[in-house]
């Protein structure tokens, strides 16, 4: 039996619907979505609105009694220039080594992939086996130290670890990996016929990479630099391995920690995470700013 006109025009609606929906992005397949969202609302954004919650619920001193205690506090809130004093010069420094020699990389050469690897094996070792490495190569008694004073240039060990150098040079090794990577697929998506166009033009190489390749390059160095900078803020094994998290290197992951785990305050803890977290926010909306105003326009590829 054949459809009456009035199922036909219901089901022509619903194919409409169906299709309009689907110009839209909206169809069935959204529904593979399901299990990524699950994931993020119970493992990040759940915790994330607790943790925040928490800490406005202090033991004493009102709603904003935990940040309060923080900020009023001398030997807590200074580990906030602590760890940006760490996490800025270390940001910038693995951002900047890993340019020249992505740049340089950025073409085909023999050994290429034998050097990359190379470059990024620190990334697999760990925060934990680089600090040992560090402990072994520039402690007190480390190779490097009795080197020194093997050929005369000094009478006692360099003082290169449990301080602030021990964990400066950890962030640089397991943060230039990261960085280098990020440039050299930033730089690897930049036309290479517009270094060539100049060249012919009689463009020398500093011109060459000033006046085309830097510009296109920014995006890229401003999000290198924020992920790069966000993973040297959040730094607390170094802290505790090769620095001095009593004192010098007592940065602010550790004071949180202190304060949920050992002093057992909750509250207090969450919110020196929150503050945490506003600081790095705080930093990487002035670099996106400052990127945005220095630089408008597409990337010229992939960065």
């Amino acid at each position: 039996m054949t459809a009456t006109l009035p199922d036909r025009d219901t089901s022509s609606t619903r194919v409409a619907r169906r299709h309009r929906l689907a110009e839209r992005g909206i169809d069935r397949q959204l529904l593979l979505l399901a299990p990524a969202l699950i994931c993020v609302l119970a493992l990040f954004v759940y915790p994330f609105a607790y943790g925040i919650g928490l800490s406005f619920q202090p033991a004493e001193g009102g709603v904003f009694g935990a940040y309060r205690a923080f900020f009023t506090d001398a030997y807590q809130r200074d580990t906030i220039a602590t760890t940006l004093g760490l996490a800025l010069p270390a940001a910038i420094l693995n951002v900047a080594a890993s340019v020249p020699i992505a740049y340089r990389m950025r073409g085909r050469f023999r050994g290429k992939r034998v050097l990359t690897t190379i470059l990024v094996v620190p990334i697999t070792l760990g925060t934990v086996l680089t600090a040992e490495g560090l402990l072994n190569y520039l402690g007190p008694t480390g190779w490097f130290n009795r080197t020194l004073m093997t050929i005369g240039l000094t009478d006692e060990p360099v003082r290169l670890t449990n301080n602030y150098w021990g964990v400066f040079f950890s962030l640089v090794i397991t943060g230039f990996p990261f960085a280098f990577l990020l440039i050299l697929s930033y730089l690897s998506g930049i036309d290479p016929t517009l270094d060539r166009a100049a060249a012919t033009l009689g463009a020398g190489w500093w011109q060459r990479f000033h006046r085309i390749t830097l510009p296109l390059l920014a995006p890229g160095l401003a999000t290198t630099f924020c992920l790069t900078f966000v993973l040297a803020f959040s730094v607390f094994p170094s802290a505790v391995l090769v620095g001095d998290p009593a004192g010098t290197t007592r940065v602010i992951s550790i004071a949180a920690y202190h304060a949920a785990y050992e002093v057992y305050d909750y509250p207090l803890g969450s919110a020196i995470a929150v503050i945490m977290g506003l600081v790095e926010l705080a930093v990487v909306a002035v670099v996106l700013g400052l990127r945005s105003l220095l630089y408008t326009g597409s990337t010229g590829g992939k960065g």
